[in-house]
């Protein structure tokens, strides 16, 4: 059995992440395939959950995503494209670092738009009320602006729609222009 890859699709809130990650894992190349949406991963935790974008969270958030990175490295090793569909910043690197040097296959993209197109997709969704979500999208946007070495990982998804987003995505995926190396 072939071993799948881990496709993490990232960015801040309102950049299309769940919509085109959903797509691309129904849509892959491998003949199976899993989206993992890692605020799940969030949801599981019944007693002393702290919200992930606070700063006392960092414990927290990097215990959620060692579990979910176990989870998606035994999809990969059971043959599934893994698509990982989260906040994962350059700062939560480290683990996926480390799953490239075990071999994994692990292809980092960023969606990011515009902060005012950004703004604009994450205010309509009623997962949170406005001001919080304004709030969260400002300071995740600004997070997610200036990645160093990972620049070349961005998809600018301003002016794309759902297909093209998923198109450009693919395309990155199957050029490997987006590969974690170690």
């Amino acid at each position: 059995m072939k071993q799948g890859r881990i496709i993490i699709i990232t960015g801040s809130p309102g950049t299309g992440k769940s919509t085109t990650a959903s797509i691309v894992a129904k849509e892959s190349t491998l003949s199976k395939s899993v989206h993992m949406h890692t605020d799940d991963f969030y949801h599981y935790i019944r007693k002393g959950a702290i919200a992930p974008f606070l700063p006392e969270s960092q414990e927290q958030n990097f215990i959620v995503i060692e579990a979910f990175l176990e989870a998606a490295k035994r999809f990969a090793r059971g043959g599934f494209d893994v698509i990982v569909d989260g906040i994962v910043g350059p700062w939560f690197l480290a683990p996926w670092l480390k799953a490239v040097q075990d071999n994994y296959e692990v292809h980092y993209i960023v969606l990011r738009a515009t902060k005012e197109e950004t703004l604009k997709r994450a205010t309509s969704r009623p997962k949170l009320d406005e001001e919080a979500n304004t709030e969260l999208v400002e300071k995740m946007w600004e997070q997610f602006n200036n990645l160093g070495p990972y620049e070349s990982n961005i998809i600018d998804i301003t002016n794309q729609s759902i297909e093209q987003s998923v198109f450009s995505i693919k395309a990155t995926i199957e050029e490997k222009s987006s590969l974690l190396t170690a």
